[in-house]
């Protein structure tokens, strides 16, 4: 059956798509106003007060009584931009010792969250909290469903928030966690008071048993998940969050190859490091495959081979995953072992904050459809950061670039999700906003340079350099003057001419940042990193902030000494350019 055809966005909205998405984003607007304007943080912030006093002057505080033209209208003109500052005392409340119910319900919504989501501090000192709430009607993420489908889901939280009442009973737990290990409890209704329960589940949409999921380490985790893939030749997607882990799953595959097949051969699970509280419930799930055995010995460990994961799973049609910004750098290796006609496919744009798009087009890996769910708003990049310059979905320009600012039905009002998009253009059907991420808002570095930037520029010299795996960046200061300092992975061994790279890589930089003042910055250097090294910086971050396997997030530049420090006691040999433009490799 040949895939479904979807029609191209177009450039310009016509009156009556105008009508449509604008009719559609105000019914959902007034929805979410009304839902909302009510909770403690909507009341008692004071960023807030000037809707509220706007409102007083209707002389009624019924919604009843306030037309829904006056809610929009004043929701325009008095709610600001808003950020992480004024949501972070309302959310700490519900980490406080004792966690009354009197303190926190009607937080941010109606009720309380059904779970928290804490983000991975990739670009922050320390992580942030997102109350998370059960909503009629939500769209379920394209994961993939079935026991055919290889998906390395988590149930890990980081704690559990005992909600208690005034006579000091429990009324509710909430898991605080990685937002995706939150979602799915909530989807398959998987409450952390019946974790003993699900603990011996099977589970129906992966092939992997429930237990798998409750695997801390990073490792382990990654393999158990392959173990009970590998032992199912009927694989048809693969699902894992981000596009490095899957490179990490390869990787793991290959190192462990001979004792995974054992395994499977066996029905005995291997003793790896963090399975053992497990082990008992996994165990049940796991009988000798003998024949599916002697099939992986036939194909083998053919891993510098084209199409491999293809010769393991014949009937293998798509992987899901993040891929877009950064996350892009390792698509080549994976294309690698998937062969040409296994389907990349895009998890939708999701952040910790708010689910921002659904995949629009599955052949693109970056192209979004605004969720009709939420509000989503866009703040012009070209002008001043103040809410007199948000521009509703119904008057977005195909081809600007705006920073994505969020009003949901989680209690974020005009939220500033820090990330840039590219308007490609607008459903057909409906008129909502098709777009493309292009970067982090900010200026990470330099004054100039940008995430985007950063990347593109060492992806346009892999041709000199080699190919690249996966990357971050530091501020290598060594010589006194800073310089961009890449850490860098490769797949195979460096080109002939890679000493010549730092030097394409700072034209390439200047190229990319016409206003860039090259005298500002030394000729960047690299460090080669050795083989595995971001596979096991995953691992060490998640030990070190006991969070889940979904959080493991390499930053385009790193700020974090621990983690600096980390990255280069691994490096196995550096290009650079020394004080008279001679070329160093060592």
């Amino acid at each position: 059956m040949p895939p479904l055809q979807v029609p191209s966005p177009v450039p310009v909205l016509s009156p009556v798509l105008v009508s449509v998405l604008k009719n559609g984003v105000e019914a959902t607007m007034v929805a979410i106003i009304k839902k909302n304007r009510r909770s403690r943080y909507f009341c008692e912030s004071p960023v807030f007060a000037d809707f509220h006093n706007a409102l007083r002057n209707f002389g009624t505080d019924d919604d009843g009584g306030i037309p829904d033209n006056a809610l929009l209208e004043t929701y325009r003109t008095t709610i600001p931009l808003t950020t992480y500052d004024s949501y972070e005392p309302f959310a700490a409340k519900f980490l406080a010792e004792n966690c009354h119910e009197d303190d926190v319900r009607d937080m941010f919504s109606p009720g309380l969250p059904h779970h928290i989501a804490v983000t991975s501090s990739t670009s922050s000192p320390k992580p942030k909290l997102y109350c998370k709430y059960q909503h009629q009607g939500s769209m379920r993420h394209a994961f993939g469903d079935g026991r055919n489908t290889f998906w390395t889901f988590s149930l890990h939280y980081r704690q559990l928030v005992e909600v208690q009442n005034r006579d000091g009973d429990i009324v509710s737990t909430i898991s605080a966690g990685i937002g995706s290990s939150g979602a799915l409890r909530m989807r398959s209704r998987l409450e952390v008071e019946d974790d003993h329960l699900n603990i011996k589940l099977a589970g129906d949409w992966a092939t992997s048993p429930i237990a798998v999921g409750f695997i801390r380490d990073y490792r382990t985790f990654m393999l158990t998940h392959t173990l009970f893939a590998l032992a199912n030749s009927k694989i048809e997607t693969i699902t894992i969050i981000f596009t490095t882990s899957i490179v990490d799953m390869i990787r793991y595959m290959e190192e462990e190859w001979d004792t995974l097949i054992a395994s499977i051969e066996t029905g005995e699970l291997p003793p790896w490091e963090g399975i053992q509280h497990v082990r008992e419930y996994l165990q049940p799930h796991f009988p000798p495959r003998p024949e599916r055995a002697a099939q992986l010995r036939a194909i083998g460990k053919a891993t510098d081979q084209p199409g491999w994961l293809v010769e393991i799973w014949p009937m293998l049609k798509t992987t899901i995953s993040i891929s877009s910004g950064v996350f892009s750098v390792a698509i080549p290796k994976l294309r690698f072992y998937l062969g040409p006609d296994v389907q990349l496919r895009s998890l939708g744009f999701i952040t910790s904050e708010a689910y921002v798009g659904t995949v629009y087009d599955p052949s693109d890996l970056n192209l979004f459809k605004a969720t009709p769910q939420d509000i989503i708003e866009y703040l012009d990049v070209d002008k001043e950061e103040n809410a007199s310059n948000i521009v509703p979905p119904w008057l977005v320009e195909a081809g600007k670039h705006y920073e994505i600012v969020c009003t949901t039905r989680d209690g974020l009002w005009r939220f500033r999700l820090g990330d840039v998009v590219e308007i490609a253009g607008f459903d057909p059907t409906d008129g909502t906003p098709i777009m493309r991420y292009s970067e982090r808002r900010k200026r990470v570095c330099c004054g100039e340079l940008t995430e985007q930037r950063i990347t593109a520029a060492i992806l346009a010299v892999q041709d000199t350099l080699a190919r690249i795996v996966e990357f971050t960046a530091i501020i290598d200061g060594r010589s006194g003057i800073p310089a961009l300092g890449y850490l860098i992975e490769v797949h195979g061994e460096l080109h002939p001419e890679a000493a010549e790279a730092p030097m394409k890589l700072h034209k390439e930089l200047c190229r990319l940042n016409e206003e860039f003042d090259p005298q500002r910055m030394q000729i960047p250097t690299i460090r080669v990193l050795e083989p595995g090294t971001f596979a096991e910086y995953r691992k060490w971050k998640i030990e070190m902030s006991n969070s889940g396997a979904g959080q493991a997030k390499v930053p385009v530049l790193m700020w974090d000494d621990a983690a600096r420090e980390w990255m280069l006691a691994r490096v196995r040999t550096e290009l650079s350019v020394d004080s008279n433009g001679g070329v160093v490799q060592g």
